[in-house]
């Protein structure tokens, strides 16, 4: 006789609870009923209860606390970062280049060494050299930038742009095909100029000319 599982009904369990936090039945923060108390609210038992709070806690929902409870730690679960990339439009990929690119080149005017300075002038001149074909162009261009957020010598900033570098080519290579044009002099000119302002360590130049070409890129989506 076939019999439920108790992994499935873990999950079920999980998903209730997910939805009670969600509601708002518990605020952040607030220590939830123990285990004989929800056991019959879920209608399962003690045990699922728990390997539903276990998963739950592994999701960044609940925490356990040695001796005082599992207490809410956030209100809902975030979605896989790799789901969240992969259904963002194009501005709103830019947008988040803004925010962490923007932060990156200050930090590099500050921070950057001679040899990120030089990798830095190396990944320009690459990037100046791919303008016949679109793919080569967006592969040299997201290497130009990576070099300066690596500049910044900050190692989250460095793997939130790496982690959006497979839909940031995407959406790149999207979005010049569908303006036809790309890597035109102005735009080249434009990047030396964040290198130089880099270079000669100015820092609220190097962020303010980040921010310009993207906000010029979001913009001419429109």
């Amino acid at each position: 006789m076939a019999q439920v599982r108790r992994a499935p009904l873990a999950d079920q369990a999980a998903e209730l609870l997910l939805e009670r936090v969600r509601a708002g039945e518990w605020a952040l923060g607030e220590k939830l009923p123990g285990e004989t108390t929800l056991a019959p609210q879920l209608g399962v038992g003690r045990s699922t209860v728990r390997e539903a709070i276990r998963q739950l806690a592994g999701r960044g929902v609940l925490a356990s606390r040695q001796g005082a409870g599992v207490f809410v730690t956030a209100l809902d679960a975030p979605e896989d970062w790799d789901a969240v990339l992969r259904k963002a439009g194009i501005a709103a990929v830019i947008e988040a280049r803004i925010a962490i690119e923007t932060e990156a080149a200050a930090l590099a005017a500050v921070r950057r060494t001679p040899a990120d300075l030089r990798s830095i002038r190396r990944a320009l001149a690459d990037r100046g050299a791919q303008r016949s074909d679109i793919e080569s162009h967006v592969d040299a261009d997201t290497a130009f930038h990576r070099t300066i957020v690596a500049a910044s010598h900050n190692p989250v900033l460095l793997d939130l742009f790496d982690s959006f570098t497979p839909r940031l080519r995407e959406s790149m290579i999207e979005m010049l095909r569908l303006r036809r044009e790309f890597g035109d002099d102005a735009d080249h000119d434009a990047h030396a100029a964040q290198v130089e302002a880099i270079a000669d360590r100015d820092e609220p130049a190097a962020s303010a000319r980040s921010r310009a070409h993207l906000l010029a890129l979001r913009d001419a989506l429109a």
